[in-house]
């Protein structure tokens, strides 16, 4: 005996296309946000290393600052 499909789908093959549908809709929603976050995590690295290069080039162009001299193990009373 076989059982022919009617032509009207029922209510929870409906459900279940409707959660598959949603989930994919999420699912991609999800993947855009993450790649947006990628690339202002990028940006802002790309930032602070050319601020952290920027200081370096700073600092080798400026004179050693003089050392300071060290005190002598005892204080007076």
């Amino acid at each position: 005996m076989t059982t022919k499909k009617s032509a009207e789908p029922s209510p929870e093959s409906v459900a279940r296309f409707e959660r598959k549908r949603l989930a994919a809709e999420e699912g991609a929603r999800a993947l855009a946000d993450v790649e947006k976050q990628g690339i202002e995590v990028r940006k802002n690295m790309a930032r602070l290393r050319e601020a952290r290069e920027a200081k370096e080039a700073d600092e080798a162009l400026r004179p050693p600052a003089p050392a300071l001299k060290k005190r002598s193990g005892k204080r007076a009373r």
